[in-house]
Formats: structure tokens, C-alpha cells, sequence
């Protein structure tokens, strides 16, 4: 069982509330909205999908959704879900994305929680400045 600060989870791509990705669907199912969040990543458009990497440096800001389990036991179930979409355990290769416990910035207050880091090398991908994907998206749909 975890401990009950990891029930939460800080989603920053398709999984969040304005992609309407059926994904989200999922993750509405299982999880409450707790607000808009913030962690400390690098953003990037690897065309597909963006792909974040944890980062040292406080300038460096991830914005994006953090949510809560409804019902603490079904967590389990439920997060094994997401790593399933996410391709954290892929049946050949390396995985996509890793899932680690960080520190979430919101609503004047922070949080733990699990956050989906993108585990291979983004190469020359372009960074996403702002660090916020539905911005950058919208922004970049407007051109």
C-alpha cells in the first residue's frame, strides 16, 4: 500500500483536462481535479506527444493538473492503468516513461506526487518554452 501522500498524481500532456484525450476519460473516472500545479521540468514537442524531464533548476517550470484518488484502494488498480498507457513496462525496449514521486506546487501550497518522466533521449527536440503544452499547442495551431 502507498502512503497516503502518493495518492495524488501531476499530469502535464495528453492526460490533462484540455486535451479531452480519452485518456482523460480514464483519469476522471478514477481521480478528482485538485487544481492547476506546477513542478520543476523541461517540456518538449517530440512532434507525437510532449515528453518532460525532471530538472534541478527552480527556473525551470512544468505546468500542468494535479489530481487526488476518489477511493484510496482502487489507487493500486488504477495507476497500473496509466502505466500500461504511458509504456512503463513494454513488452520489448526500454520504457517510455519512468513514474517517480516529486513535489507539485499548487494552490499556494505543495504536494507529493507521481509524475510521468519521459525516460529515453529527447535528442533535438525543441524545448517548449513556458513549459506548458496546451499553451504551446494552442499558440502553435494559431500560426
Amino acid at each position: 500500500m502507498q502512503n497516503a501522500s502518493s495518492y495524488h498524481l501531476f499530469v502535464y500532456g495528453s492526460l490533462r483536462q484540455g486535451f479531452q484525450h480519452p485518456a482523460y476519460h480514464y483519469i476522471s473516472k478514477y481521480f478528482n481535479l485538485v487544481g492547476h500545479a506546477t513542478t520543476a521540468g523541461v517540456l518538449y514537442d517530440l512532434g507525437e506527444h510532449p515528453a518532460a524531464k525532471p530538472s534541478s533548476n527552480p527556473n525551470d517550470v512544468l505546468h500542468g493538473e494535479l489530481y487526488a484518488i476518489k477511493s484510496v484502494p482502487e489507487f493500486d488498480w488504477a495507476i497500473a492503468q496509466l502505466d500500461d498507457y504511458e509504456g512503463i513496462n513494454p513488452e520489448e525496449g526500454p520504457a517510455l516513461f519512468t513514474r517517480q514521486l516529486c513535489t507539485v506546487n499548487t494552490l499556494g501550497t505543495s504536494a507529493t506526487a507521481w509524475v510521468y518522466w519521459y525516460n529515453l533521449e529527447v535528442g533535438a527536440a525543441p524545448q517548449i518554452p513556458g513549459g506548458d503544452v496546451l499553451a504551446y499547442f494552442q499558440q502553435k495551431n494559431k500560426a
